[in-house]
């Protein structure tokens, strides 16, 4: 005959053992999203392309860090039409505002910095001493500065970027950030790491 105490030794041994099945069932439901954006193996050893689902990415959200792209994180920000209109508020107190210095893809030498205008792509460094900025994707004044009005601020030295990755003056960045070679298969499908003209 089994006593009380086995009984309950067992029922704890089946509740904790129940707990723990359920708890993984949990992260493999979430583990088919976190795919769709995670670099893999490969990838991140090699720098070779990452295609990024960007299907679920809102306005006014971004997807990253992502550390995909030759070890570099990656920014991937779908701008809102708020963030769109501010772009060229401000383009006396930037640095590079036309983006002349080479630190984009030619076809991404336009006041979005971008191929489609509402997506941004950038190597989420710093370009002074890589540290990672860290994004103010909304567009409201900061209590540091009442006129800019979202973008990116790199809490490391203060260089503060704008919402398309271009620097403003007298921050101790004197470049723009880096936009990384990317193109688009489909609507929904961002490839970072190669562009349309290499991959003809």
């Amino acid at each position: 005959m089994t006593d009380d105490s086995t009984n309950a030794g067992r029922r704890r041994f089946l509740v904790g053992s129940t707990s723990v099945v359920g708890a993984a069932g949990v992260v493999g439901a979430a583990v088919p999203f976190v795919g769709s954006w995670s670099p893999s193996a490969k990838a991140r050893a090699a720098g070779a392309p990452v295609r990024v689902d960007i299907s679920r990415l809102q306005p006014g959200e971004m997807l990253g860090p992502i550390p995909a792209w030759r070890g570099r994180p990656i920014f991937i920000i779908r701008r809102g039409d708020e963030a769109m209109s501010v772009l060229n508020e401000n383009l006396d107190r930037l640095s590079d505002p036309n983006s002349e210095d080479p630190e984009q893809p030619e076809y991404a030498a336009n006041e979005t910095r971008s191929i489609r205008p509402e997506i941004l792509v950038l190597v989420g460094l710093c370009p002074h001493l890589f540290c990672s900025p860290t994004p103010h994707i909304a567009v409201v004044p900061e209590p540091f500065d009442a006129n800019w009005q979202g973008g990116f601020f790199c809490p490391c030295h203060g260089s503060r970027f704008d919402l398309a990755g271009r620097v403003y003056a007298g921050s101790p960045s004197s470049r723009n950030m880096q936009v990384p070679p990317h193109m688009y298969e489909g609507d929904n499908v961002l490839v970072v790491g190669v562009d349309e003209e290499s991959a003809a």
